[in-house]
């Protein structure tokens, strides 16, 4: 029996049963469509484009087979949905199993504005005009890398700015910021893949292993991020608690070392007395005398207070010296909050942290589920929609304008997406009926064409770098 595995490596089956349908419902005499992606709002006014190329290494590299037709026709007949059975063969036998479709798209890592196509798709073949709306269901899903990369670059931009007023160091720390901690908190291996490296877009730390993979894999990167070693509950609590101080000297005994960092989670009890007494008194002097530096991590409690309070007993232990803008910097040791980090919860603690005199140094972060998980399509309102159509021999502009809902209104007819060259300033602009192609396009004084093609044919024509990625989304700041 084939594993599910293989099953849901089949192109074909990678989609919504009532596509199968489809191919029927076009009018006479279309052999061609045009469709497209944008975010039509959300929580944010602008998002960061990221994870297409992966999609298309992942799941259109490989051409599709008589065995995956013959593997669709039998689940789709069971199913009780009409399946093109003769349409793919097509496919299969003169074009080698290579879809006939063209995508554009942004750069990955550029920074659009909302309610801009940020991608588009239209058929090669006339025979095959029916392609493009059969791969909705897995092109869509470029919704999720976008979403994460798009809220961990807002989260940069907020740490940024208070490094930026607190810090002397404020370029060599932000990278490590903010730590991806959401590997264990989402749906799948699939979703830690491509949202942990959605997250390494904008920062390099980070525990969720399989985003670092997707990046070797699919962006030539060998080493996108990094970690250190750090405590959890399990391995405190297993000491007891009559020996948790036992359990912190062994964290020092291993791992803090000159230049090291070590983070250990204290709140397996209490916090607080585990700051006063094990590392501000007891341990106080190998904490020093290692060279290296001891993160402490509070787990639990409303994170601005308790991070707050952190701060201020490790003050008392350690000490600060006052850097060049008048903040404070806790020597030898630091905090790492990861409980209940969010956008808001974020922003709070730094607010009330910096407030009472002491620098961004001291903080780091850790972002699990509201990172990597609790978000959807709509946190964006992401749409892939059709907005032109062939039909006997004319392009027809296709949309949709309901009455019971304007923000559902889609684009009409086929576009591009031009940027301005001295201000970066994005334009949606329509590509006149009687164009042969985009490249017919008259480009307004001082713009360019945003978009390039990525994918033509199953060829890959653009292949970016994660560095390349990275210094793309870094080009724009708040």
């Amino acid at each position: 029996m084939q594993s599910l595995n293989q099953s849901l490596r089949n192109l074909l089956l990678n989609t919504d049963s009532y596509k199968a349908s489809h191919w029927l419902q076009y009018p006479p005499g279309t052999d061609a469509t045009f469709f497209y992606v944008e975010s039509r709002g959300g929580v944010h006014d602008r998002t960061v484009f990221f994870g297409l190329q992966a999609i298309l290494k992942e799941y259109l590299s490989t051409p599709i087979t008589h065995a995956d037709v013959d593997e669709a026709r039998d689940l789709f007949a069971a199913h009780g949905e009409p399946f093109n059975e003769a349409g793919w063969r097509d496919i299969v036998d003169r074009l080698g199993g290579h879809l006939p479709i063209r995508i554009r798209a942004v750069p990955e890592g550029s920074v659009v504005p909302t309610h801009h196509a940020l991608m588009t798709i239209e058929s090669t073949d006339p025979a095959a005009f029916w392609v493009p709306s059969y791969l909705e269901t897995m092109l869509l899903r470029i919704w999720y890398p976008i979403t994460v990369a798009t809220i961990s670059w807002h989260a940069k931009q907020t740490i940024r700015q208070f490094l930026e007023r607190t810090s002397d160091d404020p370029a060599g720390q932000l990278p490590f910021k903010l730590h991806d901690f959401g590997a264990r908190g989402v749906s799948s291996l699939e979703s830690a893949a491509f949202g942990g490296a959605a997250h390494l877009v904008n920062f390099m730390g980070t525990d969720t292993v399989s985003g670092l993979l997707l990046a070797r894999a699919h962006y030539h990167e060998p080493m996108a991020g990094y970690s250190i070693p750090a405590a959890e509950h399990s391995t405190i609590t297993s000491w007891g608690r009559e020996r948790e101080l036992d359990a912190y000297r062994n964290m020092l005994k291993q791992f803090a070392k000159p230049g090291s960092i070590v983070a250990v989670v204290s709140d397996s009890y209490d916090i607080y007395h585990a700051i006063r007494e094990h590392w501000g008194k007891t341990l106080r002097d190998e904490v020093i005398a290692s060279g290296g530096t001891l993160v402490v991590r509070p787990d639990s409690g409303d994170p601005v207070a308790v991070v707050h309070q952190c701060i201020e007993l490790l003050d008392e232990a350690f000490g600060h010296t006052v850097n060049s803008k008048g903040y404070k910097v806790l020597n030898h040791v630091r905090v790492i909050q990861g409980d209940g980090i969010n956008p808001t919860s974020l922003r709070a603690i730094l607010e009330r942290v910096t407030s009472d005199g002491y620098a961004t140094d001291n903080l780091a972060f850790g972002m699990g589920g509201a990172l990597l998980q609790q978000l959807n399509r709509d946190t964006q309102k992401f749409a892939l929609k059709c907005s032109a159509a062939r039909v006997d021999g004319q392009w027809i502009d296709v949309y949709k304008d309901p009455i019971t809902d304007k923000g559902k209104q889609s684009k009409r007819g086929r576009m591009t997406l031009l940027r301005h060259r001295e201000y970066g300033s994005y334009r949606t602009v329509p590509v006149s009926a009687e164009a042969a192609s985009l490249a017919d396009v008259e480009m307004p004084a001082g713009f360019d064409d945003a978009m390039v093609t990525v994918w033509e044919d199953g060829r890959l024509l653009r292949d970016w770098t994660f560095a390349e990625v990275r210094a793309n989304a870094d080009t724009v700041k708040l």
